[in-house]
């Protein structure tokens, strides 16, 4: 039997991306691995209360530690040979000047490394992100994608002529006012699921958008949302990932995204590939997307196709050897996922 403990940072309302990643994967993973679940006690937010999850995490440590990500702080006092870091991407960093980014590099990136035997990144753009950054040996990093929920199944509908744009995510970097500028006069409604900033409102303003912004859903209504739409609009500038893309392709849905980063390699052959820098791209992408049958058509075969390379029993599958490997002494290195 392996035994592994999964830490996660503290719950909020909303935030079903990264947790439920995980918990779809243990749902699946074989009898032969047996996962805890640690959760932080605090927010990520002051030196005390970090401290504090510090010390309980190393006092919860088992024969495999897995930090899921995010709160990389905890790895300080745990066993390295033990301990699996996922990195989601290096975002904070690219974000960052001066001294900030200096802290952030050592303290949530540089430090946790070199406390951590295995680092799990969700896809090659992000092991590259991640090794310009924090030089070490390559294979010490494991690709590993996120696997796409079961809630996500085929739901045909038929394509209106007015069709609903979906935006899920609304950090800067998801390119809200460049897509809905690329939307301009075209006859469509917008949902955007994750709370908007007063920029991203004045946009879908001035643009004279119709739009529903909805905030807190649990993955439940979620997935109703992907039903619903008609087109997946994910024409980020940054992702480690892109979660949206695949689950789109699950439901059903043309999917319109980005040609940098992480998402042509998610996406495979089954999106609309545009410049996300480029407001007449993403409007060409879209025009065509709603205008051509043919092309909405194989796009979401395509789309059926590539979601197979991430069905949550084949991820599962991936960690379980990880694990294993982990809980042995054996080296971390694992096939690509």
């Amino acid at each position: 039997m392996t035994h592994v403990t999964q830490f996660v940072r503290k719950q909020s309302p909303g935030a079903y991306s990264m947790e439920g990643v995980y918990a779809e994967v243990r749902s699946m993973l074989p009898s032969d691995v047996q996962v805890d679940v640690w959760e932080c006690r605090h927010d990520s937010k002051g030196l005390l209360r970090r401290l504090g999850d510090i010390w309980g995490a190393s006092r919860s440590q088992n024969q495999v530690n897995h930090v899921t990500g995010d709160v990389h702080y905890i790895t300080y006092l745990m066993n390295k040979r033990k301990t699996i870091l996922t990195v989601h991407d290096c975002v904070s960093i690219d974000r960052s000047v001066g001294l900030k980014r200096f802290m952030l590099w050592l303290f949530w990136y540089w430090l946790p490394e070199k406390c951590s035997g295995t680092i799990v990144v969700i896809s090659e753009a992000t092991k590259r992100q991640f090794l310009s950054h924090v030089p070490c040996d390559p294979a010490k990093v494991v690709v590993l994608h996120n696997p796409v929920s079961h809630a996500f199944v085929p739901a045909p509908k038929a394509f209106p002529e007015h069709p609903t744009l979906l935006v899920v995510g609304t950090s800067e970097h998801k390119n809200i006012p460049r897509m809905v500028e690329a939307a301009r006069d075209l006859q469509v409604r917008w949902v955007v699921v994750g709370r908007m900033s007063q920029a991203q409102r004045h946009a879908f303003e001035q643009a004279g958008a119709e739009y529903v912004n909805l905030i807190n859903l649990g993955q439940r209504e979620l997935v109703e949302q992907y039903i619903q739409c008609d087109i997946v609009m994910f024409a980020s500038t940054y992702e480690g990932f892109g979660l949206p893309i695949v689950e789109g392709q699950a439901v059903g849905r043309p999917v319109l995204t980005s040609n940098v980063w992480s998402m042509p390699e998610v996406a495979g052959d089954g999106a609309c590939i545009v410049d996300p820098f480029d407001v007449s791209s993403i409007r060409a992408g879209l025009r065509r997307i709603i205008e051509d049958h043919d092309y909405r058509t194989r796009l979401v075969e395509a789309g059926f196709a590539n979601v197979e390379r991430f069905r949550v029993q084949h991820v599962a599958a991936r960690y379980a050897d990880l694990y294993r490997r982990i809980a042995r002494g054996a080296s971390a290195a694992a096939p690509r996922g």
